[in-house]
């Protein structure tokens, strides 16, 4: 699984909150045997990294902490054309989280590069820090068409988030079949918009 961030000047207010959601990440997937997660960040100008695959939850932790954030703008086509490269059928990555608050590219080549994930089985899940309107919209369309699933994170997200990340790292561990069996509110939720 990946787990993306934006960690663009636009989300320094709110880094603090993006540096618990890796901690929610850990304590989500911490139960998920054999699941290994790359962390990915874009900032600056032309800056991204992804990081070895990690089967620690306290090295990603580690790893986060030392993100900072820097002035530049979103490079998710980057992302996304990253995470169409990793996967191979004898390593298939099972999901992508990503987590933003904003797009400034444009539409088109993203929602291409989503088509390509779910021609893959690679689905995208966003997850939206504030309210820009074009980010809903792309956000939502990005998950939609890659086959995952969006979520808007209100004030009251932390919980919910990681409800939210568990029932992704549950459906990269075990498909659908693991959702259901779960039968927990977060992967019904998740369940109802992934397609049939």
């Amino acid at each position: 699984m990946v787990f993306a961030l934006d960690a663009t000047a636009s989300r320094e207010a709110t880094w603090q909150t993006a540096r618990r959601h890796h901690r929610e990440l850990y304590n989500a997937t911490a139960d998920a045997s054999g699941l290994a997660v790359q962390l990915c960040y874009y900032r600056g100008v032309h800056e991204f990294h992804a990081s070895p695959w990690l089967t620690s939850g306290q090295e990603l932790c580690d790893r986060m902490d030392r993100v900072a954030c820097e002035g530049g703008p979103t490079q998710i086509a980057r992302l996304l054309s990253h995470y169409l490269e990793i996967g191979t059928p004898a390593t298939p990555v099972r999901a992508l989280i990503f987590i933003g608050d904003a797009v400034e590219e444009r539409p088109e080549s993203l929602l291409g590069l989503a088509g390509q994930c779910r021609l893959k089985g690679q689905p995208i899940f966003t997850f939206q820090e504030g309210s820009d309107p074009a980010a809903t919209r792309i956000f939502s369309e990005i998950a939609r068409v890659s086959g995952g699933a969006y979520a808007a994170l209100g004030g009251h997200s932390g919980e919910t988030l990681q409800r939210l990340l568990a029932a992704v790292a549950r459906y990269a561990t075990g498909g659908r079949q693991a959702l259901t069996q779960s039968g927990t509110e977060s992967d019904r939720m998740l369940l109802s918009q992934l397609p049939k």
